[in-house]
C-alpha cells in the first residue's frame, strides 16, 4: 500500500468544522484529498470550511453526527462512503474539560469516555469493515503518555485512546494502518485567551505552527504503510519536561 498522494482520495475527518480538525481538513484537501467534514453541532463553521475546501478545488462534504451516540458513530462511516470509498479516517473530535479527580462525576467520566474514545473505536471498526486497505489516525494528547490529574476524565480517555492504536494497528494489519499524534500546545483555548503560561515548560518556548501539525498528520497519510502503531508527538517536547 504506497499511498504517496491523496488525489483522488476521500478522508472522513470527526470534528473538522473547528480548531485542529478544521486545519486537518484544510491540509488534506491542499493535498489533493476530498473531505467528508464531520461536526456535531457546529453547521455554520463546517459549510464555512466547505467553501474553504472548494476553493482549493476539491470535493467536500458536511455530515452532522452525535458521536456519544452509538448508533450514530456507527452510521456515520456509511454515510460517508455514500460520497466515495474513503481511503482514510480521522478520529480528531474530542472533549477537553478542565476537571480534576474529584470533580468527575460519573456523568462527567461516561461524557468524555463516550465521544473521545467509545466513538473513535465504533468508527474504527466500521471504517475496517468497509474499507479493504487504508489508514486510520487517532488524535490523542502528549498527556496520554504522561497522564496527571488535571483534566483527569479526559487524559483518561486520551490515555486509553493511545492503547487502542496500538492494539487496532496489530488487529487490522496489514489492509488498515494505525496510527496517532500526540498534541501539544497547537492552538490557545476557544476563549481567544492567550496565556503564555501554557508553554512555559514547552522546550520549543512556542505554540505549533498549523502548518506544522498537518504536516505531520499528512505524513501518517502518504507516508511509509510500513508505519503502523506509532504516536509521533507533536508537542515541541512538552512530553519529555
Amino acid at each position: 500500500m504506497n499511498e504517496k498522494s491523496l488525489n483522488g482520495k476521500t478522508i472522513l475527518i470527526t470534528g473538522a468544522a473547528k480548531r485542529v480538525g478544521r486545519i486537518f481538513a484544510l491540509a488534506c484537501a491542499s493535498a489533493g484529498a476530498d473531505i467528508v467534514i464531520h461536526h456535531g453541532h457546529s453547521e455554520k463553521d463546517a459549510l464555512k470550511v466547505k467553501d474553504e475546501i472548494d476553493a482549493l478545488g476539491r470535493k467536500a462534504h458536511v455530515l452532522a453526527s452525535d458521536l456519544g451516540k452509538p448508533a450514530e458513530a456507527t452510521r456515520l462511516i456509511s454515510q460517508a462512503n455514500e460520497f466515495s470509498p474513503l481511503f482514510a479516517l480521522v478520529n480528531s473530535a474530542a472533549i477537553f474539560e478542565p476537571l480534576s479527580f474529584n470533580e468527575t462525576t460519573l456523568t462527567d467520566w461516561e461524557r468524555h469516555m463516550a465521544i473521545n474514545l467509545t466513538a473513535p473505536f465504533l468508527l474504527s471498526q466500521e471504517f475496517a469493515r468497509q474499507t479493504k486497505e487504508g489508514r486510520i489516525v487517532n488524535i490523542v494528547d502528549w498527556r496520554a503518555l504522561r497522564p496527571g490529574a488535571d483534566h483527569f476524565p479526559y487524559t483518561i480517555s486520551k490515555a486509553a485512546l493511545a492503547a487502542l492504536t496500538q492494539s487496532l494497528a496489530v488487529a487490522l494489519a496489514p489492509r488498515i494502518t494505525v496510527n496517532g499524534l500526540a498534541l501539544g500546545a497547537i492552538l490557545p483555548p476557544s476563549d481567544g485567551a492567550v496565556n503564555d503560561d501554557i508553554i512555559k515548560n514547552v522546550p520549543a518556548k512556542r505554540w505549533s505552527e498549523p502548518q506544522e501539525v498537518g504536516e505531520a498528520l499528512l505524513f501518517l497519510l502518504t507516508g511509509p504503510a510500513y508505519v503502523t502503531g506509532e504516536i509521533i508527538h507533536v508537542d515541541g517536547g512538552r512530553h519529555l519536561t
